[in-house]
């Protein structure tokens, strides 16, 4: 799977090619589209993906299994090809399970050997993974690319924070794999027990998850604790596996792993395309993953498409769509906050901007058809003045959201933490 293509017609080549196997493929043998299509009056017509091809959601995957248990229909094989099992976090509703075949999961590895290629990371680097092993697919894969790669790796399942402290700096891992919360939460625990980082040998975080990769901020307090470690951004998803990576020239800026998928950017609410330079929604077809493939299928994740002359590559040399601020939210993390539209990842970038914020926790309050944000902070420990940091806060959502939010402090410790996916905003 090439890494570089020569321009865009090139990527264009290679998508129409692996859409009409990836079409083939699923009208023969895969009883959800077959279906799916033949609805739509495509089941003979389709030979390659196009808009004329419905969205997938969530939400008729989901239906899908809850009719055909455990697994659903969106097999194109026989059960018994396939030997890998995930499942989505549940963290919007009932999880979904996923399966795959040994062809589809190495496809899927080759795009996290393309991820680690982008991050500068080799043979010689020793590889940390922070978090426990569980059904979510994500580092499954990250740990096989990386043994794969030559790797030193490092599993840290099962450990407390202290004692993966301990063993980043004892075991000397040059790289960490992490969400970003998490990392931010490594930097605390070592203030807190005076564990020194300056002697670690960690050059770069490989962080996804959450928005808070491609957030300034954020990356400038992870980079802070670790004398200066890079932040490297990617992102992915159970259903559609390792979509993006950080553009090598451009922190902030996603690349889509266009050899891979066939991305769209779309209205939510209208499902037409939006123009490079504006916000929508990412859609995805997987041209890999055949096993259990997407089609046309709704992320959810709100995106801003790079304007750029498709004749001119990017300055890390690659012409995959990029995405100027990584994933900016969801499009059902949205809040309206008296006519003001309002994403988790914004309210972020103030607090971490901050500087003096250990935890913190977003309450939408709503009041009829109108909604309120109430903000809890626990100021770091090296803070001397919680109170003014709560001021300063209120200060800095007027100036820039132009919104009057309370900010209230708590006691330290008394906000919950988190490993995986931080669950900051309670609606």
């Amino acid at each position: 799977m090439p890494n570089h293509f020569p321009n865009r017609e090139a990527i264009l080549a290679r998508q129409t090619a692996a859409g009409r196997e990836l079409l083939a493929l699923v009208i023969s043998g895969n009883s959800f589209y077959r279906e799916k299509l033949a609805r739509a009056g495509l089941s003979e017509a389709a030979t390659g993906v196009s808009p004329l091809i419905p969205f997938t959601t969530k939400s008729e995957l989901a239906d899908d299994q809850r009719a055909h248990p455990p697994f659903g229909t969106n097999l194109t094989f026989p059960l018994a090809r396939y030997t890998r099992f995930h499942q989505t976090s549940g963290t919007a509703g009932a999880p979904l399970r996923w399966l795959d075949t040994p062809e589809s999961w190495e496809a899927m590895v080759q795009c996290w050997l393309a991820v680690f290629h982008a991050a500068g990371v080799g043979p010689a680097d020793r590889v940390y993974f922070a978090f426990s092993f569980g059904p979510f697919i994500g580092f499954w894969l990250a740990f096989e690319a990386a043994t794969r790669l030559g790797c030193l790796c490092i599993p840290g399942g099962g450990l407390g924070s202290s004692a993966r402290l301990r063993a980043i700096l004892d075991n000397g891992a040059t790289v960490i794999c992490c969400t970003p919360t998490y990392a931010l939460r490594l930097g605390d625990v070592a203030a807190e027990e005076k564990i020194d980082l300056a002697g670690a040998r960690v050059r770069t975080f490989m962080v996804a998850g959450e928005p808070g990769g491609s957030i300034p901020a954020t990356r400038a307090r992870i980079a802070a604790s670790w004398s200066g470690a890079r932040v490297f951004d990617h992102h992915g998803m159970t259903e559609v596996g390792p979509v993006t990576h950080e553009c090598p020239a451009r922190p902030g800026v996603l690349h889509v792993m266009e050899s891979a998928f066939l991305p769209e950017v779309i209205d939510p609410a209208t499902g037409a395309p939006v123009a490079p330079g504006q916000t929508g929604e990412l859609v995805l077809t997987t041209l890999v993953r055949v096993g259990s493939p997407l089609l046309r299928y709704r992320t959810g994740d709100l995106v801003k498409p790079v304007a750029a002359d498709p004749t001119t590559p990017c300055a890390c040399g690659r012409f995959d769509l990029a995405l100027d601020g990584g994933i900016l939210g969801r499009t059902d993390d949205m809040v309206i906050v008296r006519g003001v539209n309002v994403f988790p990842s914004a309210v972020e970038e103030i607090i971490r901007a901050c500087g003096s914020v250990a935890e913190y926790r977003v309450t939408v309050q709503r009041d009829r058809a109108m909604s309120e944000l109430a903000i809890e902070v626990e100021a770091s420990a090296a803070c001397a003045n919680p109170i003014a940091i709560a001021r300063e806060l209120e200060q800095s959502f007027e100036n820039i959201l132009s919104l009057r939010i309370p900010v209230t402090t708590v006691a330290a410790g008394s906000l919950p933490r988190f490993e995986m996916k931080a669950k900051r905003w309670l609606k």
